[in-house]
């Protein structure tokens, strides 16, 4: 390849520092250029003093300043994002340039994302800080009254007066049976008349996000509830235990899956054990039975074994973990035993 054309918002920040959109870098063996838009001229000289621009004014598309400035630096052979671009956009560059090569090169930005370094890691450690400090404030305020909705937006709140930028996702506050949904959206339901509540949020701070869930029972939980809490547990344990540097990503899945199917909770398991997380809430690697990745030291993933019964309760105990050379290092650290998840109202 003679360049690279980043498209990835995601992707363009990593590489650059720009926290603005609706712009490209194009990166060759020798040059840097930021393509932009003049809504961002001081914005990109402020975040980006020191890299080429290339700004087009509301005369002009994307596409004119992309061709012209790959015609100036001559790559004739170019590299693309194709999980970052539109079939549509892909169109006009091969018509406004049908004498250049494009290939398409997968994600190599977010392969260099996977490795965090030192201040990455600090600023999800505040990630995971206040996203921890809001869950304790607004649990401590729990009412019967409240509704999963007044709860999600209690946190965001929280999150904010923390120094959050908000939260990292939609969280996701389920009581009883919404519990046993994965990716439950929270609505308008008092949580007084359900026995669980599972609550699973983030912190977004400077661009990065934490990833957390805790299940909580009134003091009379659901038959059943506390043996899979355990399983669910144990299977966090075990997940834990054999996360390492040159660990396939697949093999702490299964650990943490055997435990599960042991205690005859295999079909309640229906996602994998987790994911990395950073400027996404979800990244490579991803843990799961399919996953082909290795896990390395600098990777932050989380660790979230959980079952679910459907129109009763779910489980999941969710956690960040940092892989180390020898081992992990836990980055969050709410209580997760049996009896740190019984609430009172």
């Amino acid at each position: 390849m003679d360049g690279l054309l980043v498209t990835d918002e995601i992707n363009v920040r990593y590489l650059t520092g720009f926290t603005g959109d609706s712009s490209y870098l194009l990166l060759t063996r020798k040059e840097a250029i930021l393509l932009s838009d003049r809504r961002y001229e001081t914005q990109l000289a402020q975040q980006c003093p020191d890299l080429s621009t290339n700004i087009r004014g509301p005369e002009r598309k994307m596409i004119d300043i992309v061709s012209e400035s790959i015609r100036a630096c001559a790559a004739g052979r170019l590299g693309l994002e194709a999980n970052a671009i539109t079939w549509d956009f892909y169109l006009s560059m091969c018509k406004a340039m049908p004498e250049a090569q494009f290939s398409d090169v997968g994600d190599p930005v977010g392969m260099l994302r996977m490795i965090k370094d030192e201040s990455e890691i600090a600023i999800l450690r505040r990630a995971v800080w206040i996203a921890e400090r809001a869950f304790e404030s607004v649990r401590a305020t729990l009412r019967p009254s409240q509704t999963e909705l007044q709860i999600a937006h209690q946190l965001e709140a929280a999150i904010r007066q923390l120094g959050g930028e908000g939260c990292g996702f939609p969280a996701i506050v389920g009581a009883g049976a919404g519990g046993a949904l994965p990716h439950y959206r929270p609505g308008d339901i008092a949580i007084g008349g359900s026995k669980t509540l599972l609550i699973d949020w983030g912190a977004k701070y400077c661009g990065y996000t934490s990833d957390l869930t805790r299940t909580l029972h009134l003091s009379r939980p659901p038959e059943g509830f506390q043996k899979a809490y355990e399983a669910v547990l144990a299977a966090h344990s075990v997940a834990l235990s054999t996360i390492r540097s040159g660990v396939k990503a697949s093999d702490v899945d299964a650990a943490a899956r055997k435990v599960l199917e042991d205690a005859s909770f295999g079909p309640q398991f229906k996602h994998g054990l987790g994911h990395g997380i950073g400027l996404r809430i979800h990244e490579p690697p991803r843990i799961g039975a399919t996953s082909d990745e290795v896990l390395a030291a600098g990777m932050v993933v989380t660790v979230e074994p959980g079952v679910y019964f459907e129109n009763d309760f779910g489980i999941r105990i969710e956690d960040d973990v940092l892989v180390t050379d020898s081992g992990y290092e836990l980055l969050s650290s709410l209580p997760r035993d049996y009896s740190s998840c019984r609430f009172a109202m």
